[in-house]
């Protein structure tokens, strides 16, 4: 579980856009960016070399 209050604190490294928790897979998500950033024991990794590109279906998934 991430820390709310860092969460509501960090935003994505390319758009500046809020991110979106995704618990299951570890992942913040930037549907602005299309990338998805991991959390590696328990530390979000903002680097945009190390994002996932997110699908068009999981963009529309996050609206």
């Amino acid at each position: 579980m991430l820390d709310q209050k860092l969460l509501s604190l960090l935003v994505c490294p390319v758009t500046k856009a809020p991110l979106i928790y995704d618990e299951p897979k570890q992942e913040l998500v930037c549907v602005a960016s299309g990338l998805a950033y991991p959390i590696r024991d328990g530390i979000p990794v903002m680097l945009e070399g190390e994002a996932r590109v997110l699908s068009q279906e999981e963009k529309e998934s996050y609206k």
